[in-house]
């Protein structure tokens, strides 16, 4: 009997025990996950700062959505050109078109996107520095993992370039035709000339075919391109005159 006593006791003291190392291996797990949760997490911040670094000094040579145009047109008509080379009336055409506050938000224009909240999401609120992260990080659609990602990237490309490097960047890659990419390559396809010749009527051509280029034109304007390019003339003074160019003009 004294022998069964002691076994019985020596069973229930080794539940605990069994307990005691569930719960020690559920600790180590844990442990574990969170590891490599924050491994994931110091990779991704690695990844984002050289991606916008590298592009902060060097030019990007294409997008994602620049390289599958070419993959289905065979080839496609972009040029990079420096800010210098760019006509002046040309990047305040896009931002009056585009973006009239780009100087005054950090990525997201608060007010733009209340109203088209307000509009019931009909108009677009997206920024040019929004814009520039599609184009050279991301891929085109709507799609809640690119604005996810786009979110994220943005404030960190305001963070770490200049506006007037943003605006430079986004003249340079944004898409003006099928397979024209870039304010060089549509300065020449339009009008037969640099797009340091630009005039101020041929800039706001330019700009008034954005967001939608491949049913637009410049050179074959519709009356609707006729009065948004006069609309955006009026803007690219007026933005001119009223201090809201001065973050990328010298």
């Amino acid at each position: 009997m004294a022998k069964r006593a002691r076994s019985n006791r020596t069973s229930k003291r080794g539940k605990p025990q069994r307990r005691g190392k569930d719960k020690a291996g559920k600790l180590r797990l844990g442990a574990i996950v969170r590891r490599w949760i924050l491994r994931a997490v110091l990779l991704f911040i690695g990844i984002v700062g050289l991606g916008t670094g590298t592009y902060a000094l060097l030019n990007p040579p294409t997008g994602l959505y620049m390289k599958t145009e070419e993959l289905r047109l065979g080839s496609i008509d972009h040029e990079w050109v420096d800010f210098e080379g760019i006509a002046p009336v040309m990047a305040r055409s896009v931002v009056a078109a585009e973006d009239a506050n780009f100087c005054a938000h950090w990525g997201f224009d608060m007010a733009a996107i209340r109203s088209a909240i307000d509009a019931g999401g009909n108009r677009g609120a997206s920024t040019l520095t929004q814009q520039t992260v599609k184009n050279v990080y991301l891929w085109h659609g709507r799609n809640w993992t690119r604005k996810a990602l786009e979110a994220v990237l943005t404030p960190v490309v305001e963070t770490v370039w200049s506006k007037r490097r943003i605006l430079e960047v986004y003249l340079n890659m944004a898409e003006f035709d099928e397979g024209v990419f870039g304010v060089d390559a549509a300065a020449h396809h339009y009008f037969g000339i640099g797009p340091d010749q630009l005039s101020a009527r041929q800039a706001a051509l330019l700009a008034a075919i954005l967001p939608s280029p491949k049913q637009r034109s410049a050179s074959k304007p519709s009356d609707f391109v006729r009065k948004r390019a006069t609309a955006i003339m009026d803007g690219a003074a007026t933005i001119r005159a009223d201090g809201r160019a001065a973050c990328f003009e010298d």
